[in-house]
């Protein structure tokens, strides 16, 4: 397809006949939470510190079904929440899944990307997972978005990359080629894709790779459309992402896994590798880390900002001291001796643990300064440092 408007209609009917994500509604809030949509552990992953408000402006933008949404509203009680999408069907569902849940504080629109300015105001938050790499023209599609971001704002994204999805692409191809006159018709592409699923040999590569890696999102219709009968879809790799991330005008913030993008994990056995390595650029260290571990690549998530917005470097003891500690919003287990942490690593803590972290509960009252908790208690510096590193409190200012 060459003319965006017809590539936006394909998609458009694509979500109309598939809605995605196609996760069950309930009437309760959904469980768990994702700190990337928690404006109080995103602000403090991309800046250091709590963020000074929470009365903020969220923009869910290409929302699908609301999964996404129903969490920024549940996970962000004081903010005003904002949706857009393409696809009608796709936001009748959203709407009837935050109404069911309790939420009434989202404002839907039917809307491309590219047609935000249509909506007023600036967004302090803005959401974009798995969207701009199914737009005819992703660069517009972040460019329309960053204008709509707030001076101090966060922009948090989700795309696609090509190396660790070689299979879908394959696969996309292939069903497009047995469909012919009939590819545009989703129900049929997603017959013919099982099929070939089904008669493919069990040693075959692509049908290896689904049942070790795709298959338990993929039992669902609506998935195993998204993923290999969508007609839209571009994969980046690090050049090409960073080339659009250049195109938004905002600065690169950071992966918001970065163990992941850290090369000791890698070739940290090998000290002259190391440190050949160190007279690399950021770019080329994350591209060196991709091309050497491709198949665990499937998709880039990170965030970008606009300026000012301010950072905080706590590596100085007079500093870190100086911080007012909270309890992070988004550990699973609390209180106990063995939860999870932000990003749901499993956390046991001793007793002191246990007690600082309860006085940092309360802490949002007290106002006490780190350095003023720790000569209350029995915790010293370091073991303070190690919880600020597993995520489990906040500093503010």
């Amino acid at each position: 397809m060459s003319d965006d408007r017809t590539i936006s209609n394909a998609v458009e009917k694509l979500y109309d006949t598939y809605p995605f994500p196609p996760d069950a509604m309930s009437d309760e809030a959904p469980p768990g939470y994702n700190w990337r949509w928690h404006w109080t552990g995103a602000y403090s992953f991309c800046t250091g510190q709590k963020p000074p408000r929470q009365d903020i402006r969220i923009l869910d933008a290409g929302c699908g079904t609301g999964v996404g949404t129903e969490y920024l509203a549940h996970l962000n009680s004081q903010a005003e929440v904002v949706a857009v999408d393409l696809s009608s069907g796709a936001l009748n569902i959203a709407q009837k899944r935050c109404k069911g849940s309790g939420v009434d504080r989202v404002e839907f629109h039917h809307l491309s990307l590219y047609d935000v300015a249509q909506i007023s105001g600036e967004f302090d938050l803005i959401n974009c997972v798995g969207v701009l790499h199914h737009l005819p023209d992703p660069v517009r599609g972040i460019q329309a978005l960053a204008k709509k971001l707030a001076p101090g704002g966060l922009f948090h994204i989700f795309v696609y990359a090509e190396l660790g999805r070689w299979e879908i692409a394959l696969m996309q191809e292939a069903i497009a080629l047995l469909q012919g006159e009939k590819r545009g018709d989703y129900s049929d592409g997603v017959k013919v894709g099982r099929d070939v699923f089904s008669s493919l040999p069990e040693d075959n590569p692509l049908v290896q790779r689904e049942k070790t890696r795709w298959s338990m999102e993929n039992h669902k219709d609506e998935s195993f459309a998204d993923m290999y009968v969508h007609p839209q879809e571009v994969d980046y790799n690090i050049n090409t992402l960073f080339e659009l991330i250049d195109a938004s005008g905002l600065e690169f913030i950071g992966f918001s896994n970065p163990q992941f993008w850290q090369l000791e994990r890698l070739l940290g056995k090998s000290p002259d590798l190391m440190a050949r390595a160190s007279q690399l650029g950021e770019r080329d260290r994350y591209r060196l880390i991709e091309l050497l571990d491709p198949k665990n690549i499937t998709h880039y998530e990170f965030f970008l900002g606009r300026s000012p917005l301010v950072k905080t470097d706590w590596s100085q003891e007079e500093t870190f001291l100086s911080g007012i500690p909270e309890l992070h919003p988004c550990i699973h287990g609390w209180p106990s001796r063995t939860l999870f942490n932000a990003d749901y690593e499993l956390i046991d803590l001793s007793e002191q643990d246990l007690t600082f972290l309860q006085i940092c509960e309360t802490n949002s009252q007290a106002n006490k300064t780190l350095g003023e908790i720790l000569a209350e208690s029995a915790l010293n510096l370091e073991e303070a440092r190690t919880l600020f590193a597993k995520r489990l409190f906040v500093l503010g200012v």
